[in-house]
């Protein structure tokens, strides 16, 4: 049957010629570098790892092995999705863009509307595999396991690199993201891909403190500390909250970055080199299909159709450092 259609509308003068629709969320973690991706995969991909201990041993006139080499594999393997949706013509017989469907009775969805719902389609498919890549779950239908669910259950998280975590705000944010480059191993700290993977709601935290919006407490100086400088009431450099104007920010030398699609009041600290979105064809997630069913069945349906395979992936969780995410194997 065709997908549920609901058109309120006044039809009164003339159309104003675009359609708007509610915001949403971009699938920035992709779109801005934040995960390696791994095209072309058809079932499933092996990610190689390569572990060794001490190297470096007392010198003897012998040649003897001075380390152990091991090597072990992850494997992503992506899940096959789907969006199917239909529209019946007959729906926008009576709407503003009707004289757009033609006069005979083989009429056509409204081009303007098409070519709109096809990039809404588009945009709703990147929300979710934003949403996905985070904190998806594989149990729930239209999802695979994302980072924070894979890491949860992960008993080689080193303990002191799992944070216990809190609602953050401007109060606490420069404290709890301490904890987190605290946890850092040496091995990771200075890093050139290194990141802090953090929520839209610890980001606005941290801005509104640097701002000055709430001038804080810390472990080590007061008011708030932040790069060696104090911030005060008047904020970074004195300008208050109007500071800042975009772009990214850093945290103790760690670049922030600002997933959308994770969950409030959790983090993740890890390299972008560890990280892994595995799919067949990138182009699959940027593609609808519509198929008009007037020549195959006769009846006046429209069908919007898009597939694709996405899954996500880590290396070592020995490099990992999370904040809020309870680790059930530990």
């Amino acid at each position: 049957m065709p997908t549920t259609t609901s058109i309120t509308t006044t039809y009164a003068g003339e159309s104003a010629g675009k359609y708007i629709a509610s915001a949403l969320l971009s699938s920035n973690t992709i779109e801005q570098g934040g995960i390696s991706v791994m095209p072309n995969i058809k079932y499933k991909e092996v990610i190689k790892r390569l572990s060794l201990d001490g190297i470096v041993k007392d010198a003897s006139c012998d040649f003897t092995d001075t380390s152990t080499l091991t090597m072990d594999e992850k494997i992503l393997t992506p899940e096959e999705f789907q969006v199917n949706l239909e529209l019946c013509k007959s729906d926008f017989a009576s709407d503003w863009e009707a004289a757009q469907m033609g006069f005979s009775a083989f009429d056509q969805l409204p081009p303007s509307f098409s070519e709109f719902f096809i990039a809404r389609v588009l945009a709703k498919i990147a929300l979710k595999n934003e949403q996905n890549i985070w904190q998806g779950v594989n149990a729930t239908a239209g999802e695979y396991d994302g980072l924070t669910t894979l890491i949860a259950a992960d008993a080689d998280l080193p303990s002191g690199q799992e944070i216990a975590g809190t609602t953050v705000t401007s109060a606490n944010v420069i404290d709890e993201l301490g904890s987190v480059v605290d946890a850092l191993p040496s091995a990771l700290y200075g890093r050139e891909d290194l990141h802090i993977y953090i929520p839209q709601n610890v980001f606005k935290a941290y801005v509104r403190a640097l701002g000055g919006f709430a001038v804080q407490t810390i472990s080590n100086a007061t008011p708030a500390v932040v790069g060696g400088a104090s911030v005060g009431a008047n904020g970074l450099n004195g300008q208050g909250t109007t500071w800042y104007g975009g772009g990214n920010l850093t945290f103790d030398g760690v670049k922030l970055f600002v997933a959308n699609g994770m969950p409030s009041n959790k983090m993740m600290a890890t390299t972008k080199d560890n990280l892994y979105f595995g799919t067949g064809l990138l182009n699959d997630l940027n593609e609808v299909r519509v198929l008009d069913m007037a020549d195959l069945d006769g009846s006046k349906n429209v069908r919007f159709i898009s597939r694709f395979t996405a899954g996500v992936q880590y290396g070592h969780a020995e490099d990992i450092v999370t904040y809020g995410i309870t680790n059930s194997a530990n």
